[in-house]
């Protein structure tokens, strides 16, 4: 959840209504937020400023691209392998 560009609001609602064991919750929503922040930042001090106009721009279709490439494949190996 902290990597797709639907709200984190809309997780955290649907984790408590449909009873997710709060240890786990907690520790996969840290894992994530920080991902995702910690790679956007490393990204940033990188390449400087250009990655930064590059990332407020496409960041959300490369997340939506990156998610759909990745259930896809675990679809694949799941169903053609």
């Amino acid at each position: 959840a902290g990597f797709t560009p639907i709200p984190y609001k809309v997780f955290t609602i649907a984790a408590g209504t449909f009873d997710i064991d709060f240890k786990v919750f907690l520790f996969a929503s840290l894992l994530s937020r920080f991902g995702r922040f910690y790679l956007v930042a490393g990204v940033i001090r990188l390449m400087g400023e250009r990655a930064r106009e590059f990332i407020d721009k496409y960041l959300n279709w490369l997340i939506i691209a990156f998610t759909v490439l990745l259930v896809g494949g675990f679809a694949a190996i799941k169903y053609l392998g």
